[in-house]
């Protein structure tokens, strides 16, 4: 990770495609942290790492009528969360860093953990 400060929140992101209903929960925390000043982190690993994919997070509703995945991955990156993705997981899911909606940095678990642990307060999701 670029950044020398550690967070103060890290968000450890499994949920993916596969629990639509899950995430919007993670987003929200997230972003609510980083508006209150907080240095927020979100690492998609295992099946999250597919909402990172182009188009993916735009056609996954957790409610009917109601906003994307992708809206609320912006809400939370809108207030300065920084999204990491993990490296293996994308070969886990078929995927290449040309599959990506956006360049992120993307990490090994080896490469983030030293970080993503020194957090104040880590979850998994």
């Amino acid at each position: 990770m670029s950044e020398q400060q550690a967070p103060d929140l890290v968000i450890i992101l499994i949920t993916g495609p596969e629990n639509p209903k899950r995430l919007p929960s993670a987003f929200f925390l997230a972003a609510t942290a980083a508006a209150n000043e907080q240095h927020v982190v979100m690492y998609f690993t295992g099946p999250a790492t597919e909402l990172l994919a182009k188009g993916k997070a735009e056609t996954i509703y957790p409610m009917e009528g109601g906003k994307s995945v992708a809206d609320f991955m912006k809400l939370a990156e809108d207030n300065g969360v920084q999204i990491i993705g993990c490296l293996q997981s994308l070969e886990l899911n078929g995927m290449s860093k040309d599959d990506l909606a956006k360049q992120i940095p993307l990490l090994n678990p080896s490469n983030a953990l030293p970080t993503l642990g020194a957090a104040g307060r880590v979850l998994t999701w």
